[in-house]
């Protein structure tokens, strides 16, 4: 198994950040995989393969540029590097500030990045100077068609899934925020992080920040910015599924009202109302509204965490969802 050694130091200075590249490269990877992880993610890839294919087969040079960067094992640097934080409190880096770094690659970079991925020599239509520039283009398509119109949504969840985490470290520390966080990763004590289940060889970050980046499409990698940035990019669960069409019981829904059910079954984890509002796709007054009359009813409970409040459902609310089921 592959994992690195955290020391005190890096591990008290890691942090969640949220990055529009990173959105775009892993939306990029859902359309050349064209595999779907959910509901969701079928209905995106119906919306937007055809187009992505079409520009392939128009740019055949591109396309092998993609394909030989996103390996099924491992992805080219200069595609998962990772990201640079914004200040606590500030919006991420603008896109195309992200962007630049990439664009910026160093051709003998790219080339070799790509001769890695590929565990061998380049195809000769690969040896020239422009790879960057090329898968570049390819992530700021994706991200201006298919990323860009659904954005304020998307950073609504990525937030949510911000806001979870670190609730889940303040209960329980880093191995409670980290485990499940993506297939591979647990914490495995003794300053050792576990990153995936292939047999690499330990890495010590020393004096490394170490960056957790959420995206909304299910993939999941690794990069870095070696010495500065290590950066573990996981998958939000269910994030592109669509708004209100979560799992509500037939049953539950007629005796609550759909809307009122749809939060109550979301409640089985502790979440806060913005978490509430992004995941449900319902308005701040009307989330507050339903959770007034859960707790009067006694089926959600709430407490506090740090700054935030966190809603859960109690005993009765959870044989009251079990029963509909």
């Amino acid at each position: 198994m592959g994992w690195w050694q955290v020391g005190a130091d890096t591990l008290a200075g890691s942090r969640f950040v949220i990055s529009p590249l990173a959105e775009a490269v892993a939306s990029l990877m859902l359309l050349e995989r064209a595999a779907a992880a959910h509901p969701g993610e079928r209905a995106w890839l119906e919306a937007h393969l055809p187009a992505y294919r079409r520009r392939a087969a128009e740019d055949p040079v591109s396309a092998l540029v993609i394909r030989s960067a996103l390996a099924p094992r491992w992805t080219a640097d200069f595609l998962a590097f990772a990201p640079v934080p914004a200040p606590p409190g500030q919006a991420p880096p603008p896109f195309a500030e992200e962007l630049a770094r990439m664009r910026a690659t160093p051709p003998e970079q790219a080339r070799a990045d790509l001769a890695v991925t590929l565990g061998g020599p380049l195809p000769a239509a690969l040896d020239r100077d422009d790879l960057a520039e090329r898968a570049a283009d390819a992530v700021e398509w994706v991200w201006t068609r298919t990323v860009l119109p659904d954005w304020p949504r998307r950073r609504r969840v990525l937030e949510a899934d911000v806001l979870a985490r670190t609730a889940q470290l303040g209960r329980g520390g880093w191995a409670e925020a980290l485990n499940g966080m993506r297939p591979g990763i647990r914490w495995l004590g003794g300053s050792r992080l576990q990153i995936n289940a292939y047999d690499n060889p330990p890495r010590e970050l020393g004096s490394a920040q170490l960056l957790f980046v959420p995206v909304t499409p299910h993939r999941c990698w690794v990069g870095w910015d070696v010495p500065r940035r290590y950066a573990l990019v996981y998958p939000c669960s269910g994030a592109l599924a669509e708004a209100g069409r979560g799992p509500v019981p037939t049953a539950l829904g007629a005796l609550l009202g759909p809307a009122r059910a749809a939060v109550l079954v979301l409640l089985a984890s502790p979440l806060s109302t913005t978490q509430l509002v992004a995941l449900t796709g319902q308005g701040l007054g009307s989330v507050g509204r339903h959770l007034r009359i859960l707790r009067d009813a006694g089926l959600v409970r709430r407490r506090r965490a740090g700054r935030s409040v966190l809603y859960f459902r109690t005993e009765t609310g959870d044989v009251l969802v079990r029963g509909a089921d």
